[in-house]
């Protein structure tokens, strides 16, 4: 098995590619909590399900929420669902999609209200993602 490659975008939260039920050990001995899939069920031909994730991170004693959101389609609301999962779950959390982006990309939507966007952008951008060709949330939002 490959070593599990995640990239920390906060104290509470790291993010990562597809991950499979058999790493879900190793994501436990690395410190998560919690685990987080924004990958929709059937996205890809063979993709592991959310039913398979869950089973196996119960057996390493681990949380796991699903919050399917669609590439290239996430809404203020995906966002919000997103920071109440990070208030309800146990952390640190990693969340995951097929290559971190969404996962990325719903933690800055969700932080947005708290800090800067061109601060979430570069601390994004740090940890490997690029969100240039996301719009700044609105400042009105009730995130």
């Amino acid at each position: 098995m490959a070593p599990m490659n995640f990239a920390q975008l906060s104290d509470t939260l790291s993010v990562a590619g597809q991950i499979s039920p058999a790493d879900l050990q190793a994501i436990a001995r690395s410190g998560f909590k919690s685990v987080i899939c924004n990958r929709p069920d059937g996205e890809s031909p063979g993709q592991f399900s959310s039913r398979e994730l869950a089973a196996a991170a119960g057996q390493a004693g681990l949380t796991l929420a699903y919050l399917p959101v669609v590439s290239g389609r996430i809404t203020q609301e995906d966002a919000q669902s997103f920071a109440d999962l990070m208030d309800q779950l146990p952390t640190p959390a990693l969340a995951y999609c097929r290559s971190g982006m969404r996962s990325a990309t719903l933690w800055a939507l969700s932080q947005a209200r708290s800090q800067a966007w061109p601060d979430l952008v570069q601390r994004v951008a740090q940890a490997g993602f690029n969100l240039s060709s996301v719009a700044p949330p609105s400042k009105t939002l009730s995130l």
